[in-house]
């Protein structure tokens, strides 16, 4: 995983992303999650390319189910969308066509 990424969990989420100055996009996943493996590599070219403009973190679901159920999450990969401590949009599954143009169009909106 890259250094852009932080990894979340229910002891540090709400420091890194709902206090967050900074726009977040929070991908809730699990190991065993052939979905989520797929979309991986575009959530790190995107922390990459946003690195002090958002905050892009991953959440195991497995390991944090609170965060997970907080967020009524039942499917993954899901990627919910923060701004200003507040969730502002999602996306479950990987998205079809361009995937990365289609996460980063969302995470631009909540940047807007």
């Amino acid at each position: 995983m890259s250094d852009m990424i932080l990894t979340l969990n229910d002891a540090n989420f709400e420091e890194a992303i709902l206090k967050s100055v900074l726009p977040a996009l929070v991908d809730l996943w699990a190991p065993w999650c052939a979905p989520c493996k797929m979309i991986a590599p575009v959530i790190e070219e995107l922390a990459t390319e946003y690195e002090g403009k958002a905050v892009i973190g991953k959440l195991n679901v497995d390991e944090n189910p609170g965060i997970a159920s907080r967020y009524g999450v039942t499917s993954i990969p899901t990627l919910i969308f923060f701004k200003d401590g507040e969730a502002r949009d999602h996306m479950i599954g990987v998205p079809a066509g361009n995937a990365k143009k289609a996460i980063e169009d969302k995470l631009k909106d909540i940047m807007d």
